[in-house]
């Protein structure tokens, strides 16, 4: 049976195929073309039947996102399959699950292979959003530092002073400073790169989001969690579906004119950071 015989289909493709990531893709995907990417064959397996028994057309690959390789041959992969719409990368490691090391070369030079490799393919009118996170506003880079890092290639930015001075100290500072970069790898792309395209990309700091891999972190970290929870004006945890309807907007039309910045949706609990009604570490 053919449940679609439309040619020529828009491509949407996700790198890291978790709960956020593909509930962003089910938010909008209905006639278009998935491209799933992720390390985990098993996760790739589950998640495609998932989609497929819910009648969408969807695709999958094997992805090792710290391999500039492997993240380029995915976006050719995707550019196969038809013009490139939208790109969401949504790998990353949190700071209870690895070593500084590897949060580094994951959350910061990953996404930025993912960045460079899909500013070769995307399709004109296309978006890309970067999943980041509100660790990103935590740790204050001096203006002069970013600046360094916006003119630093992906493949050297290990080499930069913040990078081995600062982030491999310990899992919290490599979180944070990967998240930042985040947003300036945003930025330089939506300059530069994808601007050469005609394509925007964007950035988003989900908060405390409560997925499967997040009770990880409750389970280390609980208490500062709760804190974080109890401090912010929402007073409650965000929700996958929260987040992939801010995505939908960054990604869709209605945000043409959206490009290069980085939309922070945390309950308000970096507000109360900045205003001192909440310390962290506290």
């Amino acid at each position: 049976m053919y449940f679609d015989r439309n040619e020529h289909k828009e491509v949407i493709a996700l790198l890291g195929a978790g709960s956020m990531g593909t509930a962003i893709i089910r938010r909008f995907a209905a006639g278009r073309k998935i491209l799933l990417g992720d390390i985990s064959e098993k996760n790739l397996e589950r998640v495609s039947r998932e989609f497929t028994y819910s009648g969408y057309d969807v695709e999958t690959m094997i992805v090792n996102a710290l391999e500039k390789d492997s993240v380029r041959a995915f976006a050719q992969k995707a550019a196969s399959l038809g013009p490139v719409k939208y790109f969401i990368d949504t790998a990353g490691a949190s700071p209870n699950q690895a070593k500084p090391e590897h949060i580094v070369a994951l959350d910061m030079i990953g996404t930025g292979y993912a960045v460079d490799a899909f500013g070769e393919v995307m399709a004109e009118g296309g978006a890309g959003l970067i999943i980041s996170s509100q660790a990103g506003y935590m740790y204050a880079i001096p203006y002069e530092t970013e600046q360094e890092i916006l003119r630093t290639p992906t493949e050297e930015l290990m080499n930069l002073p913040i990078v081995k001075d600062t982030a491999m100290q310990n899992v919290g500072y490599a979180y944070m400073i990967a998240k930042r970069v985040n947003h300036l790898q945003a930025m330089k792309a939506a300059a530069a790169t994808w601007k050469a395209r005609r394509a925007r990309i964007n950035s988003m700091s989900p908060g405390v989001i409560v997925t499967p891999l997040a009770y990880d972190e409750f389970a280390a970290a609980g208490e500062s969690y709760q804190r974080m929870i109890d401090a912010s004006a929402a007073m409650r945890t965000g929700s996958s579906d929260e987040i992939a309807e801010a995505a939908a907007f960054l990604l869709g039309d209605h945000a043409g004119f959206v490009n290069g910045i980085d939309l922070l949706i945390d309950g308000g609990t970096i507000a109360a950071v900045r205003t001192g009604e909440y310390q962290l570490g506290r």
